[in-house]
């Protein structure tokens, strides 16, 4: 039985289709226009598509900026690390798809045999080009992404979203809801004004029903490639993240060193964690990782096994 998403006023209220809390919603225009509660098939052809892949991860973030993308792309490349895991990114950041340059595509899908990657940006004429689309047309693409894309046998798709809590989070979590998602990942810097957005991201994944996997805390700290000395660029002022998981009891996945080298291998479209293999922000990722994949039923190598190799 489908679930009635939050704050649904219901086919027989006046406000059906109408209300706040249907925008964005796979339904909205069927009780709008009085058709009753018919879901949109769309789900149900995903559910069946997606019976091909095991994990499916939702990267998320309160604020733009704080490393989301970078994330979830290299998130991927340590998933993909192991040949035998089949792994894809799927980017519904329409307006601001920035997973092709971070993974170093240009017109092509796939960065390794077993990595692949389907974003907006592969339908622009130019990376310049703005999409101006309202709610139901990122809506509509988002369900082309999940149902007609051919992702074959997958193990971890990622799907790296927008800043905020709005269509595209909604359409995501509405069509992938009947196929199971593992959870959440949800990313921030240490700040306050990232915080605080990033506790309305919280409580969205609560509202919808979106387990959380945990929280990742980028630009923790600046270490001296020279002196190894330590240093606050964005000061904690709350206590950061780590205080924010322990009162909101949400797990803190682990906290990501601030490295000018991540910048420059996004640019370049190289995975950092290759480009720099001995940076404690390559060890922070890894760690991440391998705590995502043991979330998700899967008991990689212990970590020792990543700094060795």
């Amino acid at each position: 039985m489908e679930e009635v998403p939050q704050g649904c006023p219901g086919t027989g209220s006046a406000q059906a289709g109408r209300g706040a809390s249907c925008q964005g919603c796979p339904n909205q225009r069927l009780c709008a226009s009085g058709a009753g509660a018919a879901p949109d098939p769309a789900i149900e052809e995903i559910k069946e598509k997606m019976k091909t892949v095991k994990h499916k991860i939702l990267v998320l973030s309160g604020k733009g900026g704080v490393g989301k993308s970078t994330f979830s792309a290299h998130l991927a490349h340590g998933l993909a690390e192991d040949e035998n895991t089949q792994v894809a990114l799927l980017d519904i950041d329409i307006c601001g798809p920035s997973i092709p340059k971070i993974m170093g595509l240009e017109g092509e899908q796939f960065v390794e045999d077993n990595l692949g990657v389907m974003s907006v940006g592969f339908l622009l004429s130019s990376p310049d080009d703005a999409v101006i689309w309202r709610g139901p047309k990122k809506n509509g693409m988002i369900k082309q992404f999940l149902r007609d894309v051919d992702w074959g046998e997958v193990d971890y798709l990622i799907v790296d979203t927008p800043p905020g809590t709005s269509d595209e989070h909604l359409s995501a979590v509405q069509y992938l809801s009947a196929a199971h998602i593992d959870g959440a990942v949800i990313i921030t810097t240490p700040q306050e004004v990232s915080l605080q957005d990033v506790r309305k991201e919280i409580n969205f994944c609560h509202k919808v029903k979106l387990p959380i996997i945990g929280v990742v805390e980028n630009m923790s700290v600046f270490i001296c490639p020279k002196c190894k000395k330590e240093t606050q660029i964005f000061p904690p002022t709350t206590g950061g993240a780590e205080v924010m998981c322990q009162d909101l009891k949400i797990p803190l996945l682990g906290k990501v060193p601030l490295d000018p080298h991540i910048g420059k291998s996004c640019d370049k479209g190289q995975s950092f964690l290759m480009d720099a293999p001995d940076s404690p922000a390559t060890f922070a990722y890894r760690s991440i990782i391998q705590r995502i994949q043991e979330f998700c039923g899967h008991h990689p190598p212990k970590e020792e096994h990543f700094l060795s190799s």
